[in-house]
């Protein structure tokens, strides 16, 4: 496993302390599942941010990497938008350097050289019970990042770098 660089994040959420943020996922490769407070209402949660750099990590490579709170707390208001009770179901988060080069070349088209999946600040997801596009207009309506538009792959990514959409 190759050590995660260490990020300037945040260890106290931004906005006004809303109580204990939860979010469940579903890892579509791995078959893995988290249910996990990462946020107490005040103070992100070592420990769960741990289990979710865990869970999200290059599930080609197994690279861990730091995930940006943000996208959690982004993912959190998702939720919160579209209502549902269904976990997201992850179809990429972190992707290391390797993995992007080779999806780069080998993927057909629509992967970033500077993809902010390898940054740990986006994510690809579907939610069984918010039809996609619902789920990008919840993402566009946030106005917290990027928002891509999947539907022949079944997904919509999100990310925490500047507003847009594709």
């Amino acid at each position: 496993m190759t050590a995660a660089p260490v990020l300037a994040l945040p260890t106290v959420a931004t906005a006004v302390p809303t109580g204990p943020r939860v979010l469940r996922f579903a890892h579509l490769h791995t078959a893995e599942t988290l249910e996990v407070e990462y946020m107490d209402g005040v103070r992100y949660l070592p420990d769960a941010l741990t289990a979710v750099n865990r869970l999200l990590r290059d599930f080609r490579t197994g690279d861990v990497h730091d995930i940006d709170p943000r996208l959690l707390d982004l993912l959190h208001a998702l939720k919160g938008a579209t209502g549902s009770g269904q976990p997201f179901e992850i179809i990429s988060g972190y992707r290391s350097p390797k993995t992007n080069a080779m999806l780069r070349t080998h993927g057909g088209g629509g992967v970033a050289s500077g993809s902010l999946h390898m940054r740990g600040q986006a994510i690809d997801i579907r939610v069984a019970d918010v039809r996609l596009t619902d789920l990008r207009e919840a993402a566009l309506d946030l106005a917290r990042g990027g928002v891509g538009y999947y539907p022949s792959s079944n997904f919509v990514h999100v990310d925490t770098g500047r507003v847009r959409r594709w």
